[in-house]
């Protein structure tokens, strides 16, 4: 019992230090040329719905909290089945503990992936309705070293034109 308190613990400890990902896009858009920002505000309330809709409207956050949920679960009945095999009766309890424990910290992995994969996927949402609308997504520049010309020599000329043929004989 008091093992299974301190994975508890431990697991609360670990779930306390996770942050959600931001509820809105985490992607910079200008207004258009030409836009007002009352415009501008219009646009982004309907792309950021937009966006929603596309990623079947969870969250990031949700969709965190769904995945370390369900691994947490899945490790605690494996961790039961385990420790039963094993251990018989007071096993299980150190089994479920445990497997409560490395499912949580499995979760807490799998979590942030869902998380900023739905966030991703919001984002191309939300830059699509944005720029369909006429706004600006700003690009990320490229440096390009100066590199000097490298000089190459001309190619040759092409040959003279060579003799003539000799003409047919007659026959």
């Amino acid at each position: 019992m008091k093992r299974t308190v301190l994975a508890l613990a431990a697991v609360t400890l670990f779930a306390g230090c996770a942050t959600p990902p931001p509820a809105g896009p985490s992607v910079m858009v200008l207004p258009g040329s030409g836009k007002s920002f009352d415009q501008f505000r219009y646009d982004d309330n309907e792309c950021r719905q937009f966006a929603s809709g596309q990623i079947g409207g969870a969250t990031a956050a949700q969709a965190s909290n769904d995945a370390a949920v369900k691994s947490a679960i899945v490790g605690t009945a494996i961790g039961a089945a385990a420790g039963g095999l094993m251990g018989g009766n007071s096993g299980a309890g150190v089994g479920a503990g445990i497997g409560l424990a490395g499912g949580a910290l499995a979760g807490t992995g799998a979590g942030q992936a869902s998380g900023y994969t739905l966030q991703q996927r919001y984002d191309f949402g939300y830059q699509q309705c944005m720029y369909a609308k006429g706004h600006q997504i700003p690009m990320a520049g490229r440096y390009a070293p100066y590199r000097a010309a490298s000089r190459q020599a001309a190619p040759p000329p092409p040959p003279p034109p060579g003799p003539p043929p000799p003409p047919p004989k007659p026959s």
